[in-house]
């Protein structure tokens, strides 16, 4: 097999760089003088970072013919060649991988399924390689280097270590996951939290772009929340930022398998759901799908059930944004699916627990499909790729 992948660096890894060069990639084409306002850089400092990055190909400049002075040339904007580099994005769920080969704008080329029958960290591997490696020959046609593999996993994770440290889903403990599948792609590889990938690729290009402080939060087999604070992702000190699934909200509440009880995902994960409408109605629900039938059908006992995860999910919400107090909080994940038996009760809850002004925080519905969690983790490869913060290299 002929590879498209090899070793590559970006040509200025330095702060102003690698923030002038995303401001374009979120906000581009953009006038040298407008990518200075957004950066909050001087002229002179846009100018030295872009000059690298043009002259390698990474941005590339043109006449803003629309604007044209009434004298001298029109101004030139500047723009991110999204074909000049590929990279591969790998969001790794319970039951199957989902990858995604982007371009160098975090565009999908390319999304393959591959179905996941062995959770050990083996079989992930050999199946997140062998993804890898078709997408690394479908690659070729696009004719432009792949330079790196982000992948994406539930639960706790080390991002400046590579490793996961535990993912209740797959049931992994300190597994050193990108230094494997480095060995096992040849790829550089970045391996960070699902939710926080996703909201990369939110603060980049979706419902949080321009916005300074905000949050996702995902429904479904978990409860994650995904924070930018300041303009930056935050992972927190031990790479738990945003676990707001494991905030207590009914100390009397159910057994988590945190260990604590009554917490967020104890009641509104899928899992819990699904555990206790069985209970409460006696019927054998094989899974969420359906329960949100049972739901529709109007069966006793199953809304009440979905309004008890409802308001802890808004309670959950309403910290976060009493703590924080971000602009706006994204709903997604594939929890939705049972949105409209919860909403009300998610919005009531978070009204009535939100403190003064933090009522305020516009809160978004965003379906978003597993392909776009991929994405993020695609979008977390051309972070570490354009950063000073190195990602594991292929041995």
């Amino acid at each position: 097999m002929r590879s498209t992948s090899r070793t590559e660096t970006f040509p200025a890894h330095t702060p102003a760089a690698s923030q002038i060069f995303t401001t374009v990639l979120s906000h581009g084409p953009l006038t040298r003088l407008e990518a200075a306002r957004r950066a909050g850089l001087s002229a002179a400092a846009v100018t030295k970072a872009v000059r690298p990055l043009l002259a390698d190909g990474y941005l590339v400049e043109a006449a803003d013919e629309g604007a044209r002075p009434a004298l001298g040339r029109p101004a030139s904007l500047v723009r991110v060649d999204g074909g000049r580099a590929l990279f591969i994005g790998v969001k790794v769920t319970g039951g199957e991988l989902i990858g995604v080969l982007t371009d160098l704008c975090c565009r999908i080329r390319l999304a393959r399924r591959v179905p996941l029958t062995d959770r050990a960290t083996r079989a992930v591997l050999a199946s997140t390689a062998e993804l890898a490696h078709e997408l690394l020959v479908e690659a070729e046609d696009f004719g432009a280097p792949v330079l790196g593999l982000g992948v994406a996993v539930s639960g706790e994770v080390d991002r400046a270590e590579g490793a996961v440290r535990y993912s209740p889903f797959l049931d992994w403990r300190d597994v050193p996951l990108a230094e494997l599948a480095a060995t096992t792609t040849g790829l550089p590889v970045t391996v960070e939290n699902d939710v926080r990938a996703l909201t990369v690729a939110e603060q980049w290009f979706g419902a949080g772009a321009g916005l300074s402080d905000f949050a996702v939060v995902t429904v479904g087999a978990g409860i994650g929340c995904g924070l930018v604070v300041n303009g930056r992702v935050v992972a927190g000190a031990h790479g738990v930022a945003g676990e707001i699934g494991h905030v207590t909200v009914d100390p009397a509440g159910p057994p988590c398998h945190c260990g604590n009880r009554g917490c967020v995902e104890a009641i509104a994960g899928e899992a819990a759901i699904v555990s206790r409408i069985r209970e409460a109605t006696g019927i054998p629900v094989a899974d969420a799908t359906e329960a949100v039938r049972l739901a529709h059908q109007g069966v006793a006992g199953v809304r009440e059930v979905y309004a008890r995860a409802g308001e802890a999910i808004g309670r959950g919400i309403a910290t976060v944004a009493n703590l924080l107090g971000p602009e706006r909080v994204i709903i997604s994940g594939e929890g939705l699916a049972a949105y409209d038996l919860f909403a009300e009760q998610i919005r009531d809850a978070f009204t009535a627990a939100a403190f003064g002004s933090a009522a305020r925080c516009d809160v978004q519905t965003r379906p978003l499909p597993f392909e776009e969690w991929a994405r993020g983790a695609a979008a977390t490869a051309i972070q570490s790729f354009i950063s000073s913060d190195h990602p594991h290299l292929s041995r």
